[in-house]
């Protein structure tokens, strides 16, 4: 693992007990370029993550309680009329920083949850004809409550295609809730953790893992997955292009954060569950993500050589 990866790894292991495979696909998606969509109940650490992320980078954390009578404008900002200036003034809104903690994504309207779409995938946002770049890195980390739908809007398929991956921190175990309770006198807030590795260092970092290798025969097996989605039966909707540079861009991640400069089918068989199931829309009665499974299981895996 890269010096910075294992710092940062550490700073947050420090509020977030135990939760070691959720960090690392919080970290792939950052350090990937990408955004993450965490589907969990309340009271998991989903804020704590998000907070504790952006200390330990030294950035600047947004985030955004969505509500039905959210407006676009209070996600991106507005122009305001200054009349000691006789003219508009920018006053920016909450994107406007490097981890943005959407909270409860699908209780926004479809008219606010799009106000993302632009942010997300261009990494700008236009008002007035007038685009504006975003902070670097930017950083999208979106909630949303898979058990209760009372009052929602379910983001619709181009939404769900701009997360690079989605994942469930879920309960702690046992022993993990109890070092929880053990530790409340002496437990390190989200604000008191030091940064441990900087915005460039970020930005460096995901340059470096645009620059790991996938042999051929790997983007071929990552294709073939893919494409299965399309052709499934119990699916409706198969997996976008856009997926499919998803996971390429999710393994290269994640291998170096293993401490490589090559990617093996094992970084593929991790991702494509958190990458590839959010994606598609499923016949009833059968999950997206043991539909994944299911492929992982019949297609052929590429020798090694």
């Amino acid at each position: 693992m890269p010096a910075g990866i294992d710092r940062l790894f550490a700073n947050l292991s420090q509020t977030i007990i135990g939760k070691e495979d959720s960090i690392r696909l919080v970290l792939v998606a950052l350090i990937g370029g990408g955004h993450a969509l965490l589907e969990d109940v309340p009271g998991v650490g989903k804020t704590l993550l998000a907070k504790s992320l952006a200390s330990s980078i030294e950035g600047k954390f947004q985030r955004i309680q969505c509500t039905p009578d959210l407006l676009p404008s209070d996600i991106t900002g507005s122009n305001i009329w200054m009349p000691n200036s006789g003219e508009f003034e920018f006053l920016p809104g909450p994107v406007f920083a490097n981890v943005l903690l959407a909270d409860e994504i699908n209780r926004a309207t479809p008219r606010t949850q799009s106000a993302l779409l632009e942010v997300m995938e261009e990494q700008q946002m236009t008002l007035d004809g007038r685009s504006r770049p975003l902070p670097r890195p930017f950083f999208v980390l979106a909630t949303q409550n898979p058990v209760e739908y009372q009052g929602t809007f379910p983001l619709p398929e181009a939404q769900m295609d701009r997360f690079m991956l989605s994942l469930s921190l879920g309960y702690p175990s046992a022993d993990e809730e109890l070092r929880m309770l053990q530790g409340l006198r002496s437990s390190v807030r989200a604000e008191d953790l030091q940064p441990c590795i900087s915005l460039e260092e970020v930005q460096s970092l995901q340059q470096q893992s645009r620059q790991v290798r996938l042999e051929d025969s790997l983007q071929r097996y990552l294709l073939q997955l893919v494409r299965d989605t399309r052709e499934h039966p119990d699916i409706t909707l198969g997996v976008s292009p856009r997926g499919a540079v998803a996971l390429h861009r999710a393994a290269q991640a994640l291998a170096l954060i293993q401490g490589r400069d090559f990617a093996i089918p094992d970084d593929i068989k991790q991702l494509a569950p958190h990458v590839l199931a959010h994606r598609m829309i499923p016949t009833a009665g059968l999950p997206a993500r043991t539909v994944v499974e299911r492929l992982l299981d019949t297609v052929a895996i590429p020798a090694s050589r």
